[in-house]
Parts: C-alpha cells; sequence; structure tokens
C-alpha cells in the first residue's frame, strides 16, 4: 500500500504545495509557522496533510516563536520544517543563528517578495540572498538551496532536510514568488526510491556521551529527547560537553567546528549544472525564477549567433567559488541575472577575481527578468570585452 506521505505520480501543483509534499516525503512530521504572502500555501498544504500521516501542525503566534518551536521538536527526535517570507524571516534570524550554534536539523523555505518592510507582498523578489548568508549574528557557514520550478521545490526540499541531517544544522529554501505561486507538472516518485537522510543517533553509553565532540567525519551525533542521554543544550558558547564556557579557546573551537563541517565538505554539498560551455564566450550565472529567463535568453542568442552559456546555481551557499574562478579564466564575460539591485552578483565579483567582466541585469523587484534585457545587457558587455 502506498504511503500516504507520499502522494506517487503525476501532479500539477503549485511551488509551495511542492514544496509541502517534498517535506512530508523526506520525513517531516512537524510544521510550526504564521501565514505569510506567498508563502502560505506551504502552511495551508501543510495543515491539511500533516493531520493524515500522524504529523503536528501549530500556527504559532509569529514567527519568532515558529522558529523556536522548530528547535524543540527538531531535539524532540522530529524532522521539522517552517515557511516565510521577507518580514518572517528577518524575524526569524536570531532563532536560526540558535539553531546553527546548538547545531538543530530543520529547514526553513523562504518564498521571497518585493522589500524591504512589507514591500510587495504578492509580488516577486530576490533580495533575501545576502540575509540568506549573513542574517544572523556571528560567525558561521549556512546552507542554502535555490529551485526554479514546482519539480524543483519537491526535490529540493527533500535534498534540504538531507543535508539538515547529514551536517546538523537549519538549512534554507531560497524560492521566490514566481516559483512558488506557478503551476506546474511535478513527478512524484514511488517512496521507495525516495533518498531519505536519517539523523545520527550516539551509540556509546549516556555517561561517556559528550554531545558535541565531532566524530571523523565532524558531525557530532545527535542525542534526542527520551534517548536515554543527560545533556545541556545552550546558545552560549559551549564545550563539547554542551555546558556554557565563556572563554576564547571554547569560542575558537566550538564556531571551527561550525564553520568547518560546510567549509570540509563543499563539494558533497555544492551543486550546479551546466549549458552551452563547451563554446561559450559569455555565461550567465543565474539562480531561482531568473533560470527560466537566462535559459531562455541563451536559445535565443544562440539562434543569432551568440556563444552564450549558462550557469544554473542549485546551491547558493556555500557558492561555487572554485568553478567560477575557473569558469572567469575561460570566457570573455559572466553575466548575471538577479531581482535586486546586487546581491550574488557581488559573490561572482569576488570568484571572478578581475580575470573577466561581471556585469549585473537586475531590478528592485516586483516582476521577472525578460530574456530580451538581459541580451541587451549581453550585447552590452560584449563590445566592452572587445
Amino acid at each position: 500500500m502506498a504511503s500516504k506521505a507520499v502522494l506517487t505520480g503525476i501532479h500539477f501543483m503549485n511551488g509551495d504545495e511542492a514544496c509541502a509534499e517534498g517535506a512530508l516525503a523526506a520525513g517531516c512530521r512537524f510544521f510550526a509557522g504564521y501565514p505569510i504572502t506567498p508563502a502560505t500555501e506551504v502552511a495551508e498544504r501543510m495543515s491539511r496533510r500533516l493531520p493524515q500521516v500522524g504529523g503536528i501542525y501549530i500556527q504559532m503566534e509569529d514567527e519568532i516563536a515558529s522558529m523556536a518551536a522548530l528547535l524543540g521538536a527538531s531535539w524532540g527526535g522530529q524532522k521539522a520544517m517552517t515557511s516565510t517570507s521577507g518580514p518572517g524571516f528577518s524575524l526569524m534570524m536570531e532563532n536560526l543563528g540558535l539553531g546553527i550554534c546548538t547545531e538543530t536539523p530543520c529547514v526553513l523555505c523562504n518564498v521571497q517578495r518585493g522589500g524591504p518592510s512589507t514591500g510587495l507582498p504578492t509580488l516577486v523578489g530576490q533580495a533575501d540572498m545576502m540575509q540568506a548568508r549573513w542574517g544572523s549574528h556571528g560567525h558561521y557557514e549556512i546552507i542554502a538551496l535555490s529551485p526554479s520550478s514546482p519539480q524543483e521545490m519537491f526535490d529540493f526540499t527533500i535534498r534540504a532536510f538531507n543535508l539538515s541531517e547529514t551536517y546538523r544544522l537549519p538549512v534554507l529554501v531560497m524560492a521566490d514568488e514566481v516559483v512558488g505561486h506557478m503551476n506546474e507538472r511535478v513527478v512524484i516518485p514511488e517512496d521507495d526510491a525516495i533518498e531519505r537522510v536519517d539523523r545520527k543517533r550516539p551509540s556509546g553509553p549516556p555517561g561517556e556521551f559528550l554531545p558535541y565532540r565531532p566524530e571523523a567525519d565532524g558531525i557530532a551525533p545527535m542525542a534526542c529527547f527520551g534517548d536515554g542521554y543527560r545533556i545541556h543544550v545552550t546558545g552560549l558558547t559551549h564545550g563539547e560537553n554542551g555546558y556554557p564556557a565563556m572563554e576564547d579557546q571554547a569560542q575558537e573551537l566550538m564556531v571551527n567546528n561550525l564553520v568547518n563541517k560546510i567549509k570540509k565538505n563543499r563539494d558533497a554539498i555544492i551543486s550546479y549544472e551546466t549549458e552551452y560551455l563547451d563554446d561559450a564566450e559569455i555565461v550567465l550565472v543565474a539562480y531561482g525564477i531568473s533560470v527560466r529567463s537566462a535559459r531562455r535568453a541563451v536559445r535565443m542568442g544562440r539562434e543569432a549567433g551568440l556563444k552564450l552559456g549558462m550557469v544554473k546555481l542549485n546551491t547558493v551557499w556555500p557558492f561555487p567559488e572554485d568553478f567560477i574562478r575557473d569558469l572567469a579564466g575561460s570566457v570573455r564575460a559572466l553575466v548575471m541575472p538577479e531581482i535586486n539591485l546586487g546581491q550574488m552578483v557581488l559573490e561572482l565579483e569576488r570568484c571572478a577575481g578581475g580575470r573577466c567582466p561581471v556585469r549585473l541585469v537586475g531590478h528592485a523587484g516586483g516582476s521577472i527578468i525578460r530574456p530580451g534585457v538581459i541580451l541587451d545587457a549581453v550585447d552590452a558587455v560584449a563590445k566592452e570585452a572587445v
């Protein structure tokens, strides 16, 4: 009998609904959130579906409480998720940092809209990308994925859960309003074809367990409520025993553990796709809904005789800096369309390191970037690069 959590088959649904189905298929059984456009459909779907599979849905009083509930549920042994948009994402930043410091796996989907403040609740934006990386205080690493279709909302949400369990941290799905609200074909595979990563639990005697001592892979096992281990969980700087340690040596060890578990596994985390790079002279680098415009621009340009290629960023954080550095040394220019006035393009420019020109095609939000506008930018940079 097919699992109620995995609706195997071909569906026509929007990206928000696909995100919810991906979470359920990944094993999510707890959702805490607060309604916010354009992410509300994720919560609505989860509110109907979680009771069908023995899960728990809670509408919290605000996004601060939502993120806190998520962390508690995860320490209770559940795979947990929330969804939000720009204003709620800002409110979640403090407890996102708590989740990073306490190494708590969970998933946060941000369906971006135009900002700042209340901004454009029903219209698209891609201006939360730097906030995703640096929004909480202190130094840390983060993992963020960027889907460009409802199918990828399903697939990437599953991957987000797997990454969160593997590396013990909150993982972000940085979607956007158009991807969240567009309706497309979504194929959900058989239950046994879905890859799921289970949480690494401790195996030694409770009296010898140190909850923050990394194993050979750089990740510490996680003891959850009911496992029989007595542990201390705190957002204060802590030692391997989990108890506060107010000294710079403990800070150095803890922060380096948080950073290195991501940095040393970058190759396993980073994902991107390429098109027409074999002969490309100018390459578009895109993420989210801007991938759709970039792909169309590449095809239009190649039909007109331009040697265009594309890099589609599936993982935006960590950024594929080694790949971009090498690419920049072999092309005439890099062009990035994004719905902001320049965020990820700064990272692209940093990694290119002056090896080739880097140009932004952007605006402040509200609509997608048209392929023709991208081609105009390509023409301009091609003339500059001659």
